[in-house]
């Protein structure tokens, strides 16, 4: 995986997504599993996540609420018991501190976004209280 040589943060970012999905390809060639950064920004993280065909991410959480949308071929998802296939199209969304894994059979390409939040709005949300003023 290469170094990020661009900007990710900024007022406006905007995105060729075709190329940025060549770009991953292109990794792909290279390693089984690779990520492409576009948007890390305050709490705003949005990456392309790419797995060659039987590649996986093992079970992990994250801290604030995710969504995944397949952008290229397959994926498959699992929380919580559950698994979900999704296909070039599929967006699903998982709240924080969900254990989940994702595998690719047949290869797929998906922008991962995630909002990070610290551990005080976390609680808070988590307990179904409002946000802090």
């Amino acid at each position: 995986m290469s170094l990020v040589n661009r900007a990710v943060t900024g007022t406006a970012l905007s995105f060729d997504l075709e190329s940025e999905l060549k770009t991953v390809r292109e990794q792909l060639e290279q390693h089984a599993r690779t990520g492409r950064t576009l948007v890390k920004d305050g709490p705003l993280r949005m990456t392309l996540v790419g797995l060659r065909p039987g590649g996986a991410m093992v079970p992990h959480q994250a801290d604030g609420p995710i969504s995944i949308q397949v952008l290229e071929g397959s994926v498959i998802f699992e929380a919580e018991e559950r698994k979900w296939t999704l296909e070039s199209g599929a967006l699903l969304a998982l709240r924080s501190r969900v254990v989940h894994s994702v595998q690719s059979e047949d290869g797929g390409i998906f922008l991962l976004t995630v909002l990070a939040v610290d551990d005080a709005v976390q609680a808070q949300a988590s307990s179904g209280g409002d946000s802090p003023a």
